[in-house]
């Protein structure tokens, strides 16, 4: 979920167009199998025929079962992919792109597929993702959220993913907003180009806009904590005032009179009463 550096990004890009997949769906799988700490990924993309699992040794299941060419392009791919990650030892150790900036600076080469030494330019070690700096390295977070599932930055927005309690936080423009995850397994995030555009995430269910998940806190203060102005403006628009709702309920038992006439049907009386009670 970081920026991938120069040499990570033609790594995936060489894997999709050998595969035939874009580079997006590529990434969001690379993101499955770290989190699978390399020997599994559940991933959820449109291009995978939506959901699926895959493991070392194997076993691989996708959304279109009956589509053979599917499921070996996929099982390929993610044995690629695994092997590459293998080769970030730092990945494997904390399942966090964060972790590439901790302990040993060393990198392991990777010599899986088409990825071996370009001849045209210096052979030496790969690293898939920009090591964070120490301002990005700092714990930015909420306190008490202390380790990250997985964090990134796009855009001068950043974020972190703890899966294991369910939160998400992201900074933008300056503010934290800590989100409830609910029950998403996110895989990846995406931002729209712009900068300050919106962020979404993969799941199981998709790609879903962080948007609609819960916010639990902005800069360390509860959502539901307003003050006391604020509840009394509140209060102040969303209460009707008493002579409306009189009008309202008087006009129902007209209604009501009505319909026992015969004069409206049922389906007429009970539309104009949902319609009336919806103005209270």
């Amino acid at each position: 979920m970081n920026q991938l550096t120069p040499e990570g990004s033609s790594i995936i890009n060489q894997l999709a167009q050998r595969y035939h997949f874009s580079f997006d769906a590529v990434f969001s799988l690379l993101q499955s199998v770290i989190n699978g700490n390399g020997s599994m990924a559940q991933f959820n993309h449109p291009e995978f025929g939506g959901s699926g699992q895959w493991m070392r040794g194997g076993m691989i299941m996708v959304g279109d079962m009956f589509n053979n060419q599917l499921k070996n392009s996929i099982a390929g791919l993610c044995q690629e992919l695994s092997d590459l990650v293998a080769s970030q030892s730092n990945l494997l150790q904390t399942r966090s792109f964060q972790s590439q900036s901790q302990g040993s600076q060393q990198q392991s080469n990777y010599s899986g597929g088409q990825q071996q030494q370009n001849s045209n330019g210096p052979s030496g070690p790969v690293s898939l993702f920009v090591p964070p700096s120490n301002t990005q390295s700092a714990n930015w977070w909420p306190v008490g959220l202390q380790f990250p599932t997985s964090t990134g930055a796009q855009n001068n927005v950043r974020y972190a993913y703890f899966a294991t309690i369910h939160r998400l936080a992201i900074e933008a423009n300056g503010h934290v907003t800590l989100y409830d995850t609910l029950d998403h397994q996110i895989s990846g995030f995406s931002q729209q180009q712009s900068v300050g555009g919106s962020l979404s995430f993969s799941s199981q269910y998709g790609l879903v806009d962080v948007n609609s998940l819960p916010v639990i806190s902005v800069d360390n203060v509860p959502r539901e904590a307003k003050s006391t102005s604020d509840q009394q403006q509140s209060t102040a628009r969303n209460k009707p005032a008493s002579g409306h709702e009189e009008d309202i309920f008087v006009t129902i038992e007209k209604l009501t009179d009505l319909k026992n006439k015969g004069i409206l049907t049922d389906d007429e009386y009970n539309a104009k009463k949902a319609e009336l009670l919806g103005r209270l």
